[in-house]
This record gives C-alpha cells, sequence and structure tokens, in this order.
C-alpha cells in the first residue's frame, strides 16, 4: 500500500486502487463519487478523458518542475544532472498530453549541493502539498485562473534506466558527482570491477585545477589523505578515479553481495584495487 492508502485507513477514510482508469468499471465508480475536484500526484499514467471530465473543476496535478521545462517520468533526476541550482514544482490542470496543460501556480525551490533525487523530491512534493492547499480552495472558487503553457519552451524528460548509473569516465568529475546524486536511490552511480558491480554511494568531484598528472580515464589512483588530489591541497579520501578532466573521489562503495564500505576499509580488503583500469 503506498503511504496515502495506509494513512488514509488510519483515519477511516474509504479508498478506491483501481489498477487501471481504462475500465468503465474504475470510470463509473469515481464519477459515483460525484468529486468536486481531483487531485493527482506521482501518477505516472496518463488519464483518459472520462476520468479527466469526472469533477467539474478538474483533475489537479503536482509536477515536480518548473512547467513546461522537465515535462515527463524523471524532472528531479534530470534538474540535478543538468546542474540546476533552482527547481521547483507547479501546480497544473491536466489535459490528455503529457504535462501539457494549463498552468495554475509554481514555487522556486533551491537544489543544493548535497541533494539526491530522493531528498529533492521531498522537498519539492512537500512544498507542492502547500502549495496545493493555498490555491485549492480560490481555484474552486474561480479566484485563480490557469494559464496555458508556453510549448514552444518545453522540454521532455525520459524513464530512468538500469544503465544510466553506469560510471563512464570520459565525462568530468563534477558531472559524474551529480549523476550520483541525481541516480539515488536508483539506479544509483556504480563501475564494474574483476567481473562484478561495484557501486559508489558516495563520492566526490575535485576541483578542475588539479593536475591529473598523466593516466587514462578509468585509472584508480592514490590520494593523499591529507593533501586530497594527487599532490594537490585539501582533504579528501584516499582512492579517486581519474575522470576526462579531474579525479572523481571514492569515499563510500559496495561490492556487489557485500556491505558499503568506506575507502579506507574498502582498500583495507581489496589491495588490488589501487592502479585498476575500470
Amino acid at each position: 500500500m503506498p503511504p496515502v492508502k495506509v494513512r488514509a485507513l488510519e483515519l477511516g477514510l474509504k479508498v478506491h486502487q483501481p489498477a487501471s482508469f481504462r475500465s468503465s468499471q474504475a470510470q463509473a465508480e469515481l464519477a459515483s463519487l460525484k468529486p468536486d475536484v481531483i487531485v493527482v500526484a506521482a501518477y505516472g499514467k496518463l488519464l483518459p478523458p472520462a476520468v479527466l471530465d469526472a469533477a467539474p473543476h478538474g483533475c489537479l496535478n503536482l509536477h515536480p518542475s518548473l512547467l513546461p521545462s522537465y515535462r515527463g517520468p524523471s524532472p528531479v533526476s534530470s534538474a540535478i544532472v543538468d546542474g540546476l541550482e533552482e527547481t521547483g514544482v507547479t501546480l497544473m490542470l491536466l489535459d490528455e498530453g503529457m504535462d501539457t496543460g494549463p498552468v495554475i501556480a509554481r514555487r522556486t525551490c533551491p537544489v543544493l549541493s548535497d541533494d539526491t533525487a530522493e531528498t529533492l523530491t521531498a522537498s519539492l512534493f512537500k512544498l507542492g502539498s502547500e502549495l496545493l492547499l493555498e490555491c485549492l480552495e480560490p481555484w474552486v472558487e474561480g479566484r485563480l485562473t490557469a494559464e496555458p503553457q508556453d510549448h514552444s519552451a518545453a522540454t521532455v524528460t525520459r524513464k530512468l534506466e538500469r544503465n544510466d548509473g553506469l560510471a563512464d569516465w570520459n565525462l568530468p568529475a563534477a558531472a559524474l558527482w551529480r549523476r550520483q546524486r541525481a541516480y539515488t536511490p536508483w539506479p544509483g552511480l556504480f563501475t564494474n570491477w574483476q567481473g562484478r558491480v561495484l557501486k559508489l554511494l558516495e563520492v566526490e568531484a575535485l576541483s578542475d585545477a588539479f593536475a591529473v598528472g598523466g593516466g587514462p580515464p578509468g585509472l584508480v589512483v592514490a590520494l593523499d589523505v591529507e593533501n586530497g588530489a594527487p599532490d594537490g591541497p585539501g582533504k579528501h579520501g584516499p582512492v579517486g578515479v581519474i575522470t576526462c578532466d579531474s579525479v572523481l573521489v571514492l569515499k563510500t562503495l559496495q561490492l556487489e553481495g557485500r556491505r558499503p564500505l568506506k575507502a579506507d576499509e574498502f582498500l583495507r580488503g581489496h589491495r588490488d584495487f589501487m592502479g585498476s583500469q575500470l
């Protein structure tokens, strides 16, 4: 049961959970409730016209981006991958398209440097719930209007796949660091070592100012714990991987079938990891 259903049952509310709204039975059941307005959040499917027209004040949707930017199924992860410093949540009136309906209200939200898709999603939907409560009554009373989106400015995200999390060492270190945050909790950032999946649970990008000092992308190198980068200033973990422009510090790793380990502990148990080509 999703958390909303659990809480509704605790409050003694009746819950309907149809497998799909495509069936005429599910549509009739919804219509029998005579809803004034319908609220949709993180549903993930397009609603048929019979559902969109079931309530006189329409179906309202909370979408975790500032529409028309980042339509589609992965707006939060995409915002982190793209390095946005600010995103937001949109309250919109659903139509038959994918996140194409007119906008009722937007609220901005900063993307913090340590935000993951998990933490940012939580922040956005907390903000969205506040926005919904603020707008619901004036919307039903006709004191708010919905403005059409500028479809020419739209961007569309795609559904994430597991292979998105495979580290490409030809990318800049900062891009890999953003991917690790964007793909937490799924699919995560990972690489392959000795025929096994190695999850990179905590990483950090060193500054471009650090000279890599030779070696191909994907080479595992030792870092000076006190001085950080290879012979450079700063304090980081003991191991990193060369990228196209710098070094990605590995802080916490998890080998397939094993528990997560801090980098120094992982190295004690896998001394042949240093100098590996990933």
